[in-house]
């Protein structure tokens, strides 16, 4: 498929310089419909700086995406693309393992998407091709919902191949075989397994020799089994992932704590994370890894509210990752020494110059807001979360008051009395009352500190978790490695195939062009390897009197006006065979064994000189031959006698015919 670029110049998908990780297509319906008409698409591939477009039909996204395999394929409504449920199962079956439908306009309840572009400032236009556009982009950000209707369990079989009903030899060695075989497979799989830390279990039935089949229930997708599904040999393997009861929707991002960012761009980038007390939490930086990398890295620790750089003005790099964030930014006023970044991050905690700068540049980010942060957070109710109002004042540029009526739901009216009357005595029941009230605070206060201290158990845990999930994710990681080097031993061999055959098929126009280089020696009378008389003529020898022998000659050294053609076997020609022969116009034809009545015709008919080979004396040099002029001109001489003889012969012939009819028809007259 052929996408037009944004330049309106045709582009191919694989010629684009990537920004995102992977390709994100966006879809929407074109024309028609899925339910009953033959319904079309406009697809959109983004890869984070340049965008694709085409129309295409249902059939051709399809195979569209098996070439390309996108990371995302967005859309705003799941069932454009099937008519449903059972149809919407059957196309994410389908859909290549790295390849996740996303709908960006929510779960089971779906915004409207001019709704959802306008909120996260996407463009959006009501033509398909734009709606197509706005998916793509907002996925590209990870806005969305993953469609999912299988879980992250593979049930992979390993299973007889062939069937043990019949065999080569008797039928309990047969079986037993295919058994063992089963057995021996079941245990390479195993083996893999284990080696690519895949968590699974696994039920094998046990059968004469072996097994007859094993079941293994894999935690992992298939693209983290480094195991393929097929037929080999006299086994079977099938892989199939364990479907859900329904369809289920899982959010692309899963945000937490609020966070200051510090990016520090260039052929190393660099990122720092903060919290909003100003305690470094993470640092990173890599020399590979592009925009939508860090983007990750940095979802995967919070929720940005400031991103900022140590230099002025902002790269425009840094403001790719504010925007991609909806943070607000930070620059200074002007390019942060070095010395003063090193003061600032002396107790923090960096490998390298460029998470120095990173963590210098967030740093001196919450310095300038820490006044803000403050007054905010003694304004929000113990109740309220400090993070999100600070992120929804300091980003979204909204007032304390504004936000905290909207999350608490209150009008901001309040009724206030004074009291203007004088305070009396209290009561013992009423000073009891107090004292209670007291108490009762302080209670709430002390519950208040335990579950301060469960929260901080529980963040302990979650890290925990992180810590494990990224454990899970290098090694699935390697464990993609790895079978990215088996497939590319296996593209070696067969390149190293390719090399054999391409060096047998020179070898053999080598050995070719050598004999064409002898033929030339022997067409310009200077064959020394035969002989140095000159009184020498080159033959040309056709194994069989055939046209496929006669093509074969002419494709080997050429068959031209003039040669002198030597038939090794010249029986059982025909007509056309024959008149093949003579389209070369030789000179002389020797033969050996008789010719045909019929190709004998046709050769004198063309006056082309036939004679016994045994009347030539001969030396053959590989395909090509040579003989004497002198023994050649005389079978030449006395084939021009007997043609003379022949041609004498053939008149006589019709003369006596021509008197024969005259005197026939004289007799018929006389009647």
């Amino acid at each position: 498929m052929g996408f037009i670029s944004t330049h309106d110049q045709p582009c191919s998908v694989n010629d684009r310089t990537s920004a995102l990780d992977s390709l994100v297509f966006g879809v929407d319906i074109q024309s028609g419909d899925v339910r009953g008409d033959a319904p079309s698409y406009a697809v959109v591939a983004f890869d984070g700086e340049n965008i694709d477009r085409d129309v295409v039909s249902h059939r051709k996204l399809r195979r569209l995406i098996e070439r390309e395999r996108p990371a995302i394929l967005a859309t705003d409504n799941m069932y454009e693309l099937a008519a449903d449920k059972d149809e919407l199962v059957h196309f994410l079956r389908s859909l290549p393992a790295e390849t996740k439908l996303v709908q960006v306009t929510g779960a089971e309840r779906p915004e409207p998407l001019s709704r959802v572009a306008s909120r996260h400032g996407v463009p959006y236009g009501k033509k398909p091709m734009k709606e197509a556009e706005a998916a793509a982009r907002l996925a590209a950000v990870n806005v969305g919902y993953e469609v999912s209707a299988f879980t992250n369990t593979t049930k992979l079989k390993v299973s007889r191949g062939r069937s043990t009903g019949k065999g080569g030899w008797s039928q309990d060695r047969y079986t037993r075989r295919i058994h063992g075989s089963v057995k021996r497979r079941s245990r390479e799989v195993e083996d893999r397994l284990k080696q690519a830390g895949l968590e699974y279990e696994v039920d094998v039935t046990e059968k004469y020799g072996g097994y007859s089949n094993a079941v293994f229930t894999i935690e992992g997708r298939p693209s983290d089994i480094p195991v393929s599904s097929g037929r080999a040999g006299d086994t079977r393997v099938e892989i199939d992932r364990e479907r859900r009861d329904g369809i289920e929707f899982e959010p692309l991002v899963k945000r937490r704590d609020h966070v200051i960012v510090g990016i520090d761009p260039g052929t190393t980038t660099a990122a720092a994370v903060i919290d909003l007390d100003g305690n470094k939490l993470d640092v990173h930086s890599t020399r590979t890894a592009d925009t939508a990398d860090v983007i990750e890295w940095l979802i995967e620790r919070g929720r940005p509210v400031i991103v900022a750089a140590d230099v002025e003005p902002m790269p425009e790099t840094v403001k790719k990752f504010r925007r991609s964030f909806d943070a607000a930014g930070w620059e200074p006023e002007k390019d942060l020494p070095v010395d003063e970044k090193l003061h600032r991050t002396r107790e923090a905690g960096y490998e390298n110059d460029h998470e120095r700068d990173a963590l210098a540049a967030a740093l001196f980010a919450f310095d300038a807001h820490e006044d803000q942060f403050q007054r905010i957070s003694r304004k929000v109710p113990p109740n309220i979360e400090s993070g999100e109002v600070i992120s929804r004042v300091v980003a979204g540029e909204e007032s304390v008051e504004a936000v905290l009526r909207e999350m608490t739901g209150d009008d901001g009216e309040e009724e206030t009395e004074e009291s203007t009357h004088e305070e009396r005595e209290l009561t013992e029941e009423e000073k009891k009352i107090r004292r209670l009230e007291r108490r009762v605070e302080r209670l709430e206060e002390h519950a208040e500190n335990l579950e301060a201290t469960v929260e901080k158990k529980e963040e302990t845990i979650e890290n925990y978790k992180e810590e494990l999930s990224e454990a899970k994710r290098e090694e699935r990681r390697e464990a993609r490695e790895r079978r990215e080097v088996q497939r590319l031993e296996r593209d070696n061999g067969r390149l190293e195939r390719k090399l054999a055959s391409l060096e047998e098929e020179n070898e053999e126009l080598s050995s070719k062009l050598e004999r064409l280089k002898r033929l030339w020696k022997l067409d310009h009378s200077n064959f020394a390897d035969v002989n140095t008389n000159r009184n020498l003529v080159p033959v040309k020898v056709v194994e069989q009197f055939t046209k496929d022998a006669i093509g074969r000659a002419d494709e080997a050294y050429g068959l031209s006006p003039g040669d002198v053609v030597y038939l090794r076997d010249a029986s059982g020609a025909g007509r056309s065979t024959a008149e093949r022969l003579a389209e070369t116009n030789p000179r002389a034809v020797l033969r050996t064994g008789g010719l045909s009545d019929v190709a004998d015709e046709v050769l004198f008919e063309h006056e082309i000189p036939v004679g016994p080979a045994a009347d030539v004396t001969m030396q053959e040099v590989d395909e090509l031959a040579v003989a004497r002029e002198a023994d050649v001109g005389t079978v030449i001489e006395d084939w021009e006698r007997r043609a003379e003889d022949r041609r004498k012969e053939e008149q006589s012939e019709m003369v006596d015919r021509i008197i024969s009819e005259h005197r026939a028809e004289s007799r018929s007259e006389g009647r």
